[in-house]
């Protein structure tokens, strides 16, 4: 059996959030204890990730350091933590795989993900990133070329396009390592965000990808049986947040779809899990599961999380 497992960014920081050096290889350890049990069961995993903590640390070091660098791009950002988050999840899983008498090769890929230029996105930057600063840190990050709104009392925070995923572009490189054994790292932030030129040739782009809808991508690139987002809720829930929230823990894609109508998952969390899985589901006819890392395991065995199904 082949899965993909997204990790959440959320997973490779504190459970209090913060995102120190010391905090983001600790969180990598437990979630990559889990898959080493996986792997010791004989599943293939395939592993992506969110990058949105360390994004925002990027962030706020470009515009501490405006006045003495130039701001590094958003894709240039989702690049770096493809790079860092990699590592510290490969060298986590090496410690996991040891620890079980085991050994497999593993890679990070630095992933790109096509997205269309012409996408409404561009003209309509909506996706808030980074902190709150005040107005004249706005202004300076404006002559910068930034877009910044201001969101009243809370201050000024950035936004930005994310336009709609097309392809994996590193896909074939992936399945070439995936065959060969590794356990690979890939299309962390949901890819770089990168445009095809009007003389075919490519570049990043500032933007960012949905990292579920991402993954999603690289799930149906990689022909796997089982599609697996890891957050920070062990399932799904309908009303969450009040007396009456219910789990919801095995349900056809289009049950799934008519909850999501109704406006039982937030836009902002858990709305773009259930979309990606819908997708998933609707495209390959496999399952897909959302649960949380503690109970990845129970999941792929269909005994925990939210389970979708085609009917």
């Amino acid at each position: 059996m082949r899965i993909l497992l997204a990790l959440g960014g959320n997973a490779m920081t504190a459970p209090d959030g913060r995102a120190r050096t010391e905090d983001q290889i600790a969180a990598a350890r437990v979630a990559m204890d889990a898959v080493g049990d996986l792997i010791a069961d004989g599943t293939d995993v395939v592993l992506t990730h969110g990058n949105g903590p360390q994004v925002g640390n990027l962030l706020v070091k470009n515009q501490l350091a405006a006045h003495v660098v130039p701001p590094v791009p958003l894709d240039w950002c989702g690049a770096q933590t493809q790079g860092t988050l990699g590592a510290t999840l490969l060298n986590a899983l090496d410690r996991a795989l040891a620890a079980r008498g085991l050994s497999r090769p593993m890679a990070a890929l630095v992933t790109r993900t096509l997205v269309d230029p012409d996408d409404p996105a561009f003209s309509r930057p909506s996706k808030p990133i980074g902190r709150y600063v005040p107005a004249d840190e706005a202004q300076r990050m404006t002559e910068h070329g930034e877009t910044w709104q201001d969101l009243g009392e809370r201050g000024w925070r950035r936004v930005v396009a994310s336009p709609e995923p097309l392809e994996v572009l590193d896909a074939a490189a992936v399945s070439t390592l995936v065959a060969a054994g590794f356990v690979v790292v890939a299309n962390g932030g949901g890819g770089i965000p990168t445009v095809r030129e009007p003389d075919g040739s490519l570049g990043g782009v500032e933007a960012v990808i949905d990292k579920d809808l991402g993954a999603e991508l690289l799930a149906r690139a990689m022909d796997v049986d089982l599609l697996v987002i890891a957050t920070d809720v062990p399932q799904a829930m309908l009303r969450f947040g009040t007396p009456e929230a219910e789990g919801i823990d095995r349900v056809g894609v289009a049950q799934l779809r008519a909850y999501a109508a109704e406006g039982h998952f937030a836009g902002g969390s858990m709305g773009p899990k259930v979309e990606a899985v819908c997708r998933f589901v609707e495209r390959s006819g496999r399952p897909a599961v959302i649960t949380d890392l503690s109970r990845i395991g129970a999941a792929v065995g269909g005994d925990a999380g939210t389970t979708v199904t085609p009917e």
